[in-house]
C-alpha cells in the first residue's frame, strides 16, 4: 500500500519537511512519485522513517544514523559496532549534561548578582557580563 507524504508524516510523527530533508541527505531513498509528482511511501519506507526519527530523537547525528542504517542492513553480523555507536552517543550526552549543569550554575550566579530594584546602569547581571555597550 502506498501512502502520501502527509499520511506518512502523521503515521510516523515525523513532519513532511523532515521526511523530505532525510531524503535529501540520503537517510531515506527517494520516494516513489505518482503521476501527480507527489511522494508515496510503503510500509518499508515507514519503518525506515520511524527508525531514523527515533535515532535522531536519541541525538544521533546524521552520519551516525547513516552508519546505524548500514549496520541494520546486515542482521547476521554481531552488534559490537552498534554497541560502540551507542556508547559514543551516551558519552556525548553525558558531556552535554555536564556542560549544561555548568551553564546552569553560571546563570544562577548571574541571577544572584541581580538586584531587581536597580536601574540598568547598576544591573548586576549586565555588570557580570561586562556589558558597557550602552555607555
Amino acid at each position: 500500500m502506498q501512502i502520501s507524504i502527509g499520511r506518512a508524516a502523521r503515521t510516523t510523527g515525523c513532519p513532511a519537511a523532515t521526511i523530505r530533508y532525510y531524503e535529501r541527505v540520503g537517510l531515506l531513498p527517494g520516494a516513489v512519485r505518482g503521476s501527480n509528482g507527489y511522494r508515496y511511501y510503503d510500509d518499508h519506507d515507514l519503518q525506515r522513517i520511524s527508525f531514523v526519527t527515533q535515532a535522531r530523537e536519541l541525538g544521533f547525528p546524521i552520519a551516525a544514523v547513516h552508519s546505524l542504517l548500514a549496520l541494520a542492513s546486515h542482521p547476521e553480523q554481531p552488534c559490537d559496532a552498534v554497541d560502540e555507536q551507542v556508547a559514543e552517543q551516551l558519552a556525548a550526552v553525558r558531556l552535554r549534561i555536564t556542560r549544561l549543569r555548568e551553564l546552569e550554575a553560571r546563570l544562577a550566579q548571574l541571577q544572584d548578582a541581580c538586584n531587581r530594584h536597580q536601574s540598568m546602569r547598576d544591573c548586576g547581571i549586565l555588570a557580570a557580563l561586562g556589558h558597557n555597550a550602552g555607555s
